[in-house]
């Protein structure tokens, strides 16, 4: 069964004590003590006996303070009293100047309670996900502060002049998301012409600077890259943080809040347009529809013209001239409704109040009452007058498609809810309640903790979609808490099969940190934003079951609105809900029922460090991302930066057997040394800077650092060497060129003569050749086609490897001292790839993993010893779960066997042979990124 798919990517960011990242794959390192600095616990005052402290990871500002009651001015505004107070109590909050660098980003009343949210700037500059909330109470003229809690960086020093100007960090972000998105194959579709008519470059706008707070900070700009996958045509947005100093983009994650996760493609849409103007019409009226479930429900409407229009007048007429309008999509792809408003979209309507089949078939019905059931809740459980809590616009865009295919997904995309029209399996998205519910509470997210779509505080932000838009789907039904399949999400969307057919998580599904919690990279579900997401939503539907729908939902939304910060994790998450149960009055005994969940999913503090490894770790903690990891002649080279993730990264080499320590091999010279690779001899890696980037080499035996190549407007990856001879491949927005340069070059030469007809990309290099994928055009028809070329570094002639069919795309090249290896696809409708070999003369060609197989896998990425073929790959299932994300399988070179290379938990990425069976590459498994090795493979994993 084909799951939903999704155009998401993704921040996994720790918050203990000593957890600093949720992935360093990811580069994810948001702390704040520079080395040296004082633990937590020795910076903060001994609190007093009745209030408590919870001190900050690596910040002398606590994350909550609870339990205080003192007294502020009644009179000023609500920001001004809240950093008067935090002014007042310098000794516990370490904020020295509050009124200078706390900005007011909205104030929460309800009632007599205030929650002051604060944003944090560095020297005027905004700090990414620095956020401090003050909770007061106002009453009777009087108005005393009750708690306070959030992410205040103590430790930031970093200037904020940035030496790298805008237009080179746009660049950098594009060119760094093309290389991520299509740099891992070479396709028909990016044959010049095609790419440049049929797919929406793309393009990057910045939105200026911001503090990354890892140590004492890094500057950096947020840009924001829009356009089409350069492989699949699938829209992208991606928000990209480039280093102001070296112009490296050390973050990206995609921000569209989805239903579902999707394997590969990312974020989505095009320039925002303008909103629909605001108001009603004409006069409200009732009318009804048929849901697709087959029950009849009242719908709010507005009669204008002689028709009956979605559009929900009433319910918000009160607090607002806004409405809540279901809109007609069903003639508009995904990526003309992503972040914009697209031109021509009109309400759904009906010439009578009783809407008939075309609205209840296209899902309208069911997602315009499932609005009015959403808005309902929140507005009578917990007095909040819509997703932004000020009355604003509702807004449903139902039956979207994906290039005029079904998109079987839902989101929120900052302004609105958009439905996709489900295909043969799914009905439309909005058919179920919790769906509708989900997506609506991402939008009351965003406009309360607004929690880092990405790693676990991304996760967070599903599972509180996920509880509240499941706690008002059973409510709505009445369905028991204790019935098996009350914590289903999107169970009524199967159109013949049953709840667990299509469900797409299970809130009672016992996952725990200890044996689910899956370390992946950004480039996967956003750092599994849903993979992880029900260790944590699981832990408050136990404590739904066990407290009650009342106070349970009552708990949630209190520490949703009045604790959690933009960069809160799952110790961080529970702590809130602690907090928040004991402001709501909650008993101790209901308190002790609350901590019993979190305890039985695993969210404890340091519950990271239990998470283990079944291979050998041959260097600790890279906090690098980006950067690949490669081996040859008995070495690896990768790069790192320091344990806070501050410092450009640099590169080391060590021997792989394990012995000595590895060597430092770039300078210290405050530029990113990214990429490197080594045949045991020598070291090359690519250097950025504020300039642009240079390609440098050194002998691992020591010697100077020689440069080797330069450029101030390409990019570059798959750096490769053998024997001396450098191969890389040169990037721009439209162009793939494979250079190589010989011992004694002082220039590369392109095999392609960077021509404009041609591209050339995913080199390999070794016993004296070079292999790499091509695109041309046929001499005789002028189509282009695909191929492996060899080219024989001594004499300079160059062969075509014969093919067994016409490929659409290609993958990596590898080579060994017999054969030269590639990854193909012939049919562009499955993902899947075959395993192609052939001679060093590109003869005999042999699939030794065809396309075609039920056991092919999805691979990414080709490594080769003279005995081994190793490729990272995801297995074609439609379900989610440890052994779908990408891991290493071994093949023997002629296709007999076929193995994991090891049955680590979460992603290993960036496989590099060394010799014979032994691999190393990039593990994610224990939530640092380790270098790890093992000499032959794990077998199957069973």
């Amino acid at each position: 069964m084909r799951r939903p798919s999704t155009h998401t990517a993704g921040i996994g960011i720790r918050t203990g004590a000593r957890a600093a990242a949720l992935l360093a794959a990811a580069g994810l390192l948001i702390t704040a003590a520079p080395a040296g600095a004082a633990t937590p616990s020795a910076a903060v005052e001994p609190p007093a006996e009745a209030i408590d402290v919870i001190p900050g990871a690596r910040t002398d500002t606590p994350s909550l303070v609870d339990g205080i009651r003192e007294a502020v001015d009644a009179k000023a505004g609500a920001a001004d009293a809240a950093k008067a107070h935090l002014a007042a109590e310098e000794d516990r909050y370490k904020i020295a100047e509050p009124g200078r660098d706390l900005a007011p980003v909205g104030t929460l009343k309800q009632g007599a309670e205030e929650t002051v949210r604060l944003q944090q700037k560095h020297r005027g500059v905004p700090v990414l996900g620095g956020q401090y909330l003050v909770r007061m109470e106002k009453a009777d003229g009087k108005r005393v502060v009750t708690g306070t809690s959030g992410k205040y960086f103590t430790g930031l020093t970093t200037g904020v002049k940035p030496a790298v100007d805008e237009a080179t960090a746009v660049r950098r972000a594009v060119t760094a998301t093309m290389e991520r998105l299509g740099g891992a194959k070479l396709s028909l579709k990016n044959a010049p012409g095609v790419r440049k008519e049929e797919a929406a470059p793309l393009t990057g706008d910045a939105a200026g600077l911001v503090v990354v707070p890892r140590g004492e900070g890094v500057l950096a700009y947020q840009v924001t890259v829009r356009g089409a996958h350069p492989a699949t045509g699938a829209p992208v947005l991606q928000q990209v943080y480039v280093d102001a100093r070296a112009g490296y983009p050390l973050l990206s994650f995609s921000g569209i809040k989805t239903l579902a996760p999707e394997r590969t493609a990312v974020g989505t849409p095009p320039a925002a347009g303008p909103a629909p103007a605001a108001g009603p019409a004409s006069a409200a009226a009732t009318g009804s529809g048929v849901r697709l479930d087959g029950s009849r429900v009242p719908l709010e409407v507005r009669e204008s013209g002689g028709r009956h229009l979605m559009a929900d007048d009433a319910r918000m007429a009160a607090s607002s001239k806004n409405s809540l309008t279901t809109w007609d999509a069903r003639d508009k792809d995904v990526y003309e409704v992503l972040g914009t408003w697209p031109e021509g979209l009109a309400e759904f309507s009906s010439p009578t109040p009783e809407f008939g089949k075309e609205a209840t078939e296209s899902g309208a019905v069911d997602a315009h009452w499932a609005a009015g059931q959403v808005y309902d809740y929140y507005k009578q459980r917990h007095g909040r007058d819509g997703l932004d809590g000020r009355g604003g616009a509702v807004e449903s865009l139902v039956g979207v498609t994906e290039w005029g295919m079904p998109f079987v997904n839902a989101f929120w995309d900052g302004t609105k809810m958009v439905y996709g029209g489900g295909d043969e399996t799914y009905r439309p998205l909005s058919a179920d309640l919790d769906v509708v519910g989900h997506e609506m509470t991402h939008g009351v997210v965003e406009n309360t903790a607004n929690l880092v779509y990405a790693g676990q505080s991304g996760a967070l932000n599903e599972a509180i979609a996920d509880y509240l838009g499941n706690a008002i789907d059973v409510d709505r039904s009445g369905t028991p808490m204790d019935h098996p399949d009350a914590g289903l999400i999107g169970e009524d969307l199967c159109r013949t099969g049953g709840p667990r057919a299509c469900a797409l998580r299970d809130l009672n599904d016992g996952a725990t940190t200890s044996k689910d919690f899956l370390g992946v990279t950004f480039s996967t579900d956003n750092g599994g934003v849903h993979l992880n997401s029900t260790i944590f939503s699981g832990a408050l539907w136990d404590m739904r079951q066990d407290l009650g729908a009342e106070l349970a939902d009552k708990i949630v939304y209190k520490a949703l609105t009045s604790y959690l910060t933009p960069l809160d994790g799952f110790t961080d998450g529970r702590n809130a809900v602690l907090a928040a149960a004991r402001e709501v009055g909650a008993t101790a005994k209901q308190i002790s029922v609350t901590k019993r969940s979190f305890n039985a999913h695993g969210i404890v503090d340091d519950w990271e460090l239990a998470l283990g490894v079944d291979s050998d770790e041959l260097f600790g903690k890279l906090n690098t991302t980006g950067s690949t990891v490669q081996a040859g002649g008995g070495w690896w080279t990768a790069a790192k930066s320091n344990d806070d993730g501050t410092e450009p990264y640099s590169v080391y080499a060590g021997r792989a057997d394990g012995r000595g320590a590895p060597k430092l091999m770039s300078p210290n010279d405050g530029r990113y040394h990214v990429n490197p690779a080594t045949d045991g001899a020598t070291v090359v890696w690519t250097a950025y800077g504020e300039a642009g980037l240079d390609i440098l080499s050194r002998p691992i035996a020591g010697g100077p650092v020689r440069k080797l190549f330069s450029s101030t407007t390409a990019d570059v990856s798959g750096l490769r060497v053998d024997q001396g001879t450098v191969v890389f491949e040169t990037l721009g927005l439209f162009d793939r060129h494979v250079q190589y340069l010989r011992p004694g070059d002082k220039q590369p030469t392109a095999v392609d003569g960077n021509s404009d007809e041609v591209l050339t990309a995913l080199p390999s290099v070794a016993a004296g050749r070079l292999a790499y994928a091509k695109l041309y055009p046929d001499a005789t028809t002028g189509a282009y086609r695909l191929g492996v070329e060899l080219r024989d570094l001594a004499t300079g002639r160059t062969t075509l490897a014969e093919q067994l069919d016409e490929p659409e795309t290609l993958g990596q090249t590898g080579l060994n001292k017999t054969h030269v290896f590639w990854l193909t696809e012939s049919d562009s409708a499955d993902a899947r790839m075959g395993i192609r070999r052939a001679d060093l003369d590109g003869s005999d060609p042999y699939d030794i993993s065809a396309e075609g197989k039920p056991a092919a896998l999805i691979p990414s990425d080709l490594t080769v010893s003279d005995t081994a073929v190793t490729v990272n790959a995801t297995v074609p299932d439609t379900a989610w779960r440890n052994e779908t994300l990408p891991k290493n399988w071994q093949f023997t070179t002629d296709g007999s066997r076929k193995e994991r290379v090891s049955c680590n938990r979460g992603e290993q990425i960036s496989p590099a042979a060394v010799s014979g069976t032994q691999v190393v590459w990039l593990d994610g498994t224990t939530g640092w990124t380790t270098l790890a090795t093992r000499p032959r493979p794990a077998g199957a994993c069973g």
